[in-house]
């Protein structure tokens, strides 16, 4: 199953590349930093993306960009290691490349805009949704590393999010949250426009049902799919869609065994491991 998941965190196909070179170009994020031990770990990548497309899929106009010009409903493992491998890029891609990849991404949203269902207009380079999408994925990440693998201080938290800061601002997220209490005004200040829906509810399914993991580990899959609702903050895990989709009693225990046997094993040639190759520094 590990090995599955590892594959999520390599580049998918057609886009190929070697997070070693060139040799010593630094990337947006420190390499001593706690960024660099949060995305080595595959099942909390895993839990921690699924808990913030959860989160992104509660606000009205991240949902309809997200629903209405993505691939994630006609294959959805692809979009997840798309969406993956930018996530790599942002932590262990050397500098020059990971600003070119940005640049391009940024082009592409300049034609994602429309309508939500109540009329609402969006464009996807808009900057408060923007903070919202790098603010939710800075958070799961985060809490599914701090509740699953290893506890995080509260510096340690607030380390997460000041060190997407470089590629917040080249997406154009300009307010994003650069601390864990700025991230909870965030919420806060966002949580009355969250909502249910039944996109929500096609999620959840479409996570429990795809073909991520192989078929005898499904119930496995599900497992983590649960993992990432037990972790989704209360105004989103509230919603008719995810409520009582949570862990069951004892399972927490057991994605704690997955997600610290993951951080045991040797990673293989994935971009934690060649990124180190590249600065010439050992794995942490």
């Amino acid at each position: 199953m590990l090995n599955t998941i590892q594959d999520l965190m390599r580049p998918p196909p057609g886009m190929a590349f070697d997070f070693s070179q060139p040799a010593g170009e630094p990337a947006l994020t420190p390499a001593d930093g706690v960024s660099w031990r949060i995305f080595a770990n595959p099942v909390a990548l895993f839990v921690g993306g699924v808990t913030a497309v959860l989160l992104e899929l509660a606000e009205p106009s991240v949902r309809s960009g997200v629903w209405d010009h993505s691939s994630f409903q006609r294959d959805p493992l692809m979009r997840l290691r798309r969406t993956g491998f930018a996530a790599m890029m942002t932590v262990y891609g050397p500098r020059t490349a990971t600003e070119q990849l940005i640049a391009r991404v940024v082009r592409m949203h300049g034609h994602v805009r429309g309508s939500t269902p109540d009329g609402i207009r969006y464009h996807a380079n808009d900057p408060r949704l923007l903070d919202w999408v790098h603010a939710t994925a800075t958070f799961g990440f985060t809490e599914a590393y701090h509740a699953y693998v290893r506890a995080l201080s509260a510096g340690e938290k607030d380390a997460a999010f000041l060190e997407g800061g470089p590629s917040a601002g080249l997406y154009g997220a300009t307010g994003a949250p650069r601390s864990w209490r700025e991230w909870e005004r965030l919420l806060a200040t966002t949580a009355p426009g969250l909502e249910g829906s039944a996109i929500l509810a096609d999620f959840m399914r479409i996570m429990g049902e795809a073909a991520i993991l192989p078929a005898p580990l499904r119930p496995l899959q599900r497992l983590l799919v649960r993992a990432a609702v037990e972790i989704t903050p209360a105004p989103v895990r509230s919603l008719p869609q995810l409520r009582e989709r949570g862990l069951r009693f004892g399972e927490a225990a057991l994605v704690r065994t997955l997600a610290r046997g993951a951080a045991l094993l040797p990673l293989g040639d994935t971009p934690p491991v060649q990124a180190a190759r590249r600065l010439n520094r050992a794995k942490r």
